[in-house]
């Protein structure tokens, strides 16, 4: 069976307000147009981590896939940037299916909060004091009590961002895993997190809520003073990643974990 290669005629492109985003933006358009998402073939992101994730976020349901050209900071999600030969690029370009994380927190007043994360959902402390959790997964509590600065719940996707700065495992892209991690953890002292299936529901309750406030944040968006957090893979969303070939985010991620 040939496989039919894609073609990506109409492309969207958004940019950071970064200035050689902004540059980059005013160059491909007049190289190669530039037409509305909504009748898009694809989207093109020019800018750092943040703009992928934030389009991500915003077109998770429009089904199209979305190419990242690295414009700003940090661009782990992102591919490098070549004015040249894009509509090639693209057509080569091998595809990642991701899904995001959905996060639903009840707060101090009882009102529930739904919001989906690329990367991770985390919990962090509001105050100078410790927090206290407890953890269970699909029903079962599997820790009584944990007293840290905070824990989070990623996705392989966003395995190697914060998760990796709190010391979390790396997890590869297609692994059916989710990385559970707690932030600073005071007790146990020894915890480390766990490996979870990407099926599981993890539920994490703030056990001293009234005098020991906490967050939640799905990537960007934030529930202060939530009570109960309940986390899981959304499979009814999935997302199209494009990479170039030898540069796919699996590729990424492996690297990663050998230090370059």
């Amino acid at each position: 069976m040939l496989r039919m290669t894609p073609k990506y005629e109409r492309i969207a492109f958004l940019a950071s307000p970064a200035p050689e985003a902004r540059k980059a933006l005013k160059t491909l358009t007049r190289r190669y147009g530039n037409v509305a998402p909504g009748k898009a073939d694809v989207i093109v992101a020019l800018g750092g981590d943040g703009l992928m994730l934030r389009t991500l976020r915003k077109y998770m349901n429009s089904g199209k896939p979305i190419y990242g050209m690295h414009r700003g900071t940090v661009g782990f999600l992102m591919n490098d940037y070549n004015e040249k030969r894009l509509r090639e690029r693209l057509a080569s370009a091998d595809t990642t299916l991701i899904h995001p994380l959905v996060m639903r927190a009840r707060d101090s007043r009882g009102r529930i909060h739904e919001h989906h994360a690329i990367n991770e959902v985390s919990l962090f402390r509001q105050t100078y004091q410790v927090a206290r959790f407890s953890i269970s997964v699909d029903g079962k509590e599997r820790l009584s009590e944990l007293m840290a600065d905070g824990v989070l719940v990623a996705t392989p996707a966003g395995s190697t961002a914060y998760n990796l700065s709190a010391q979390g495992p790396i997890v590869p892209i297609n692994a059916s895993l989710l990385a559970l991690t707690p932030i600073s953890p005071f007790r146990p002292r020894r915890w480390r997190g766990a490996l979870l299936p990407d099926r599981a529901r993890v539920t994490i309750k703030v056990t001293d809520a009234m005098r020991r406030p906490v967050a939640a944040v799905a990537d960007h968006a934030e529930v202060r003073s939530v009570h109960e957090v309940e986390i899981g893979m959304d499979y009814t969303i999935s997302m199209k990643m494009l990479f170039d070939p030898g540069h796919s985010l699996d590729e990424r991620i492996l690297r990663e974990q050998f230090g370059y």
